[in-house]
């Protein structure tokens, strides 16, 4: 690895990232809210003048002009380091709302990685501070990297290596050849839903400014609302429903979805096989789960069905936000919302999880296996949507899938260890690794994690980074073949 280039590179994001830090300066000024100018503008300054010195000192014998042929090992290290910069800018606010530094990480890695889990105990902040928590879920929903490529002229060919580093997925698709493009066309479609879910929100009633930044964080699929008590506190159906379509858009690709929309044709998306199975789960278990409810809770059908589509959805995708208290319901019905949580949203989309493209592989690997154990002399091909899949992409998703685990697994042990309570360590453990935002008991969806252990919040933290860029670029950083570095 080159270190001009790391320095180069890494520095464009600390600079950009620092310019946004300024825009809730806007808001704040907007509401009148002057003491709310000091947190951001100092931290958009001070984040960009970092960002220069980075971009100075990478580029000082002046040879950088664009980053066209960063390696594949320099793009994955420089989207893990700017996305755990990224978490430690985003924080810098909340230092001078009265939060302490590890509480104001655990939040702002949690709006990044569009996890929703808080921290807060008490919703007594002015608007440009839940603007920002909002805000920075929306560009963590898409990613940063990925607004760069879009917008950037530097990294105009130099993102397809940072955009596949940054967004892992089974198989790697695009729109079009230039992957600028590609990343123009997903913030396209991702912004205007998120003004049409604004205008919707707000013909139902909500507010204005909270319909911004529900809308923000719910195509995040991130969960955060100005509304302590989230979604359950706007007292409305319509508002429920709404959120709900949203959130289930957010977990599909963005790709299908702008196929969609360009074809004028919505039924193309159940041509994917990774649609129709994320959209099959969802309808199982949220019917399962109304059930429950209203034999086991008495909930009368309707409210039955519109919070356990809700939940399902809002896990399912990794937003985490409520429309219920669901710590409170029965043992059966937590048990199948517990399930939701391991799912995950498809690939290409703002939500989190392991991918319902890797479940797809691993039951087909499975299957594949046991067939060849009847036929040894059987050739098997795996596909999805009539593709072959590589033997060496199917290998790759089962060792991911088992580092998925044993991540879960090591933390959710540690946790437990630490808290002294299990119900903390596992379902705060596979909340954060799979960006879904709120566990059962003191961290439940009307609860916070702020009770918890420093050395909890920390490990909790590690899992929602490593959950938001699904492992890759966090594991290749302990290979020593990696650390090679080059002055120039």
């Amino acid at each position: 690895m080159r270190l001009n280039y790391l320095f180069y590179a890494t520095g464009l994001v600390i600079k950009y990232v620092g310019i946004t830090l300024l825009i809730p300066v806007l808001v704040a000024l907007y509401y009148k809210d002057f003491y709310s100018v000091l947190p951001f503008l100092s931290s958009g300054v001070i984040s960009i003048i970092i960002g220069s010195l980075f971009k100075r000192f990478g580029n000082a014998n002046g040879k950088i002009e664009n980053l066209n042929d960063i390696k594949k090992s320099e793009a994955l290290f420089v989207v893990a380091v700017s996305w755990i910069i990224f978490g430690i800018q985003a924080a810098l606010p909340f230092l001078f709302y009265g939060i302490n530094f590890v509480d104001g990480l655990f939040e702002a890695v949690s709006g990044i990685t569009t996890t929703g889990a808080t921290i807060l105990t008490h919703f007594n902040y002015p608007k440009a501070f839940f603007f920002w928590r909002s805000f920075t879920q929306w560009l963590g929903g898409m990613g940063i990297i990925v607004l760069f490529v879009a917008v950037l002229p530097q990294f105009a060919v130099a993102g397809r290596q940072m955009f596949f580093a940054e967004a892992p997925g089974p198989v790697e698709e695009k729109l079009s050849p230039r992957i600028r493009n590609t990343a123009t066309a997903l913030w396209g479609i991702y912004s205007g839903l998120t003004i049409l879910a604004t205008i919707l929100l707000s013909f139902a009633g909500m507010p204005k400014f909270d319909a911004v930044c529900n809308a923000m964080s719910t195509l995040a699929a991130g969960g955060f609302s100005p509304n302590a008590q989230s979604t359950m506190g706007y007292h409305s159906n319509l508002i429920t429903w709404i959120l709900t379509f949203f959130m289930f858009l957010a977990g599909a690709s963005f790709i299908l979805q702008f196929r969609a929309i360009k074809q004028k044709n919505p039924f193309i998306m159940f041509k994917s096989e990774e649609f129709r199975v994320y959209t099959y789960i969802i309808v199982v278990l949220s019917g399962l789960i109304a059930a429950a409810l209203y034999f086991n809770d008495h909930y009368n059908v309707f409210d039955a069905v519109t919070a356990a589509f809700y939940q399902v959805i809002s896990l399912t995708t990794s937003t985490g936000s409520a429309s219920v208290d669901f710590a409170q319901w029965s043992f059966s019905a937590k048990l199948l919302l517990f399930i939701a949580m391991f799912t995950g949203s498809c690939a290409g989309s703002a939500g989190g999880g392991i991918k319902m493209t890797r479940w797809i592989l691993v039951f087909k690997s499975m299957k594949s296996e046991i067939f060849r154990i009847l036929h040894p002399n059987a050739i098997t091909n795996i596909k999805i949507d009539n593709a072959i899949i590589q033997p060496e992409v199917v290998r790759q998703i089962v060792v991911f899938v088992f580092f998925y685990f044993f991540i879960f697994a090591l933390s959710a042990l540690l946790v437990a260890l630490i808290e002294q309570n299990t119900t903390i360590g596992v379902t705060g453990a596979i909340t954060t690794l799979g960006d879904c935002g709120p566990g059962f008991g003191p961290i439940g969806p009307m609860g916070s994690f702020s009770g918890l252990h420093i050395s909890s919040k920390l490990i909790f933290t590690a899992n929602m980074l490593v959950g938001r860029l699904e492992l890759i670029p966090f594991l290749v950083l302990f290979q020593r073949d990696f650390w090679s570095i080059k002055q120039n």
